[in-house]
């Protein structure tokens, strides 16, 4: 990772600040993009403590609104010359459906439109550095959505937990789709499950869903454990030609039947990227 620039999302906690260290420590520059300046002062402190010869930098914004995600993308784009890697990593649950200023529920803006829209502004960049990858995180959870075409952000009947399982579906049907566009780019994009870690995930949910995943978090494992197949992904040799792949524990294995439906990861890149403003 010797002098490779690494863009990370949800990289002020979590795997995701786990991950950024490492890859500082094996060589390369890390490039955050945080919503909390108490939280990014503290996560780029760190990191120029493990890597000072690097210019570490950090960019601000609400990865929920499109508005930021267009400035944010548009700063770093023009800020470096090269992208080696982009972590798409930021996730969150939320117990009561939000709708942000743009109309859009807000776990499909936070985890799956910010994924979209960034990897979109970020694109040319990657390919300009090629080799290159896109690492986006998922989850299991996605083994248990469905998909409705009809009601893409839980319009009806809203639960927490069934929209972050959709959320996570969107995950590995958007590696699927871009991996098919970035082929024989150099840029290859694969998705990952981290296992369920004890992070601060969830915690600001509210009411009984923080209560019940506060329990559940004494059996998860630790974020060091959490953030390995990031890692893996982001820097092994050994993956350096595959893509459109789903990874467990540095596997890759086969996610749901959903996942792998072609047809439905074109709608949902179709009708994403109408939702989003973005011509291609």
């Amino acid at each position: 990772m010797q002098e490779k620039v690494v863009v990370v999302t949800g990289g002020t906690s979590g795997i995701g600040q786990v991950a950024a260290e490492r890859l500082a420590a094996m060589g390369a520059r890390i490039v955050l993009v945080a919503r909390s300046k108490s939280r990014g002062e503290a996560a780029l402190s760190r990191l120029r403590e493990i890597a000072p010869t690097k210019s570490h930098s950090i960019h601000y914004g609400d990865l929920s609104r499109l508005a930021d995600l267009r400035r944010v993308g548009q700063e770093i784009a023009a800020a470096e010359t090269r992208i080696d890697v982009l972590l798409n990593n930021a996730g969150a649950m939320f117990g009561n459906r939000v709708v942000t200023e743009d109309g859009f529920e807000l776990t499909f803006a936070t985890n799956h439109l910010s994924y979209f829209v960034l990897t979109h502004l970020l694109k040319d960049r990657l390919i300009a550095s090629a080799p290159a990858r896109v690492v986006s995180t998922s989850s299991h959870a996605h083994y248990r959505a469905t998909l409705h075409f009809d009601d893409l952000q839980f319009e009806r009947g809203y639960e927490a937990f069934p929209s972050y399982c959709r959320s996570k579906l969107y995950n590995v049907l958007f590696t699927r789709a871009l991996s098919k566009r970035l082929a024989r780019t150099g840029v290859t994009a694969n998705c990952l499950h981290p296992g369920f870690v004890k992070t601060r995930f969830a915690d600001d949910s509210g009411g009984g869903l923080a209560r019940w995943i506060k329990i559940m978090k004494i059996f998860a494992i630790s974020q060091e454990k959490g953030a390995d197949t990031l890692i893996y992904l982001a820097s092994s040799d050994e993956v350096r030609e595959k893509s459109g792949l789903y990874f467990y524990k540095r596997k890759p294995v086969a996610p749901s039947k959903v996942a792998q439906d072609d047809a439905a990861a074109e709608r949902l890149w179709a009708v994403t990227a109408e939702l989003a403003g973005i011509q291609e």
